[in-house]
């Protein structure tokens, strides 16, 4: 991630902006765009200016060619330099959490707070292997679900049976619908750059623990119990790791448990955000 070898000119990324205040930098997985994160900045964005963009060769934030994971550091300083950002806290789910520890260790002093969903500086997964029949399944799920969203028969018949269950504990009715207004658009605009440049940096084995203590902001970092991409155990441990961090693991849920029970985990968010807020936001 950090390899500044064979690095791009940086890209301006398309950004949705919602709110006034503090700016909390919101960002996505993999696959992924800046509309996965409106379950945080739907309410986030009525304490912070929320700023959630399609990162390089996601969304609507193209990308011309091959990239490395260490780009999208680039193109998030050019966004923050666009908008005049000095100070600010960040959000990230996924891919998108392992950006921001990166921005983190990179702007020491200007992320003021870290909120981690389903990341980890040490990503480790136990994904099982996938089946041409878990293809055909999910398949059959996502455009079924597409056409009538969060429908029970089609959830028992086929959402869980497909790789959903990797990805959903409780596959609730929430997280259907949200796959359907916003999971399936996303995955059909990730492009191949983008899955060959996360390819690359698992490949890698990337591994930023050994920095953690570095980052002295206040931290939040959240995960499902049964998150088969990115192991809770391996969220635990940056956790673990992170000086002052507050965990919260879901028992029944996994890598999108954000989207399954949605009000739960904003309401932890929202509840962390309080108990941090003076030093969150230095000047309020």
């Amino acid at each position: 991630m950090v390899d500044s070898s064979d690095r791009t000119s940086p890209i301006d990324l398309h950004v949705s902006v919602r709110g006034s205040g503090f700016p909390l930098l919101c960002l996505h997985g993999h696959p992924g765009s800046g509309r996965s994160m409106s379950v945080f900045a739907d309410r986030l964005s009525r304490r912070f200016q929320t700023l959630s963009p399609d990162l390089r060769g996601y969304g609507r934030s193209r990308a011309s060619g091959d990239f490395q994971m260490s780009d999208h550091l680039g193109d998030l300083d050019t966004l923050l330099d666009r908008h005049g950002i000095g100070q600010f806290a960040v959000l990230g789910w996924s891919l998108g959490g392992i950006l921001a520890i990166e921005l983190a260790l990179r702007h020491p002093g200007r992320v003021t707070g870290l909120i981690l969903v389903a990341s980890a500086a040490r990503p480790r997964g136990n994904h099982p292997p996938v089946s041409w029949q878990d293809l055909l399944y999910t398949g059959v799920a996502g455009l079924i679900n597409r056409v009538v969203p969060a429908w029970s028969w089609n959830i028992e018949t086929f959402g869980k049976r497909s790789l959903l269950r990797y990805l959903l504990g409780e596959h609730t009715p929430e997280a259907y619908r949200y796959l359907a207004s916003e999971g399936m658009d996303a995955y059909l605009r990730t492009s191949s750059a983008a899955t060959r440049a996360l390819n690359r940096a698992l490949r890698a084995r990337y591994d930023r623990s050994a920095d953690l203590g570095r980052i002295d902001c206040p931290a939040l970092v959240m995960a499902g119990a049964a998150d088969c991409h990115i192991t809770a155990e391996s969220s635990w441990e940056t956790a673990s790791l992170l000086p002052g961090a507050r965990w919260q693991c879901y028992p029944n849920n996994a890598h999108l448990f954000p989207w399954e029970i949605p009000d739960r985990a904003i309401a932890v968010v929202e509840g962390w955000v309080e108990e941090n807020w003076h030093a969150i936001v230095p000047s309020s």
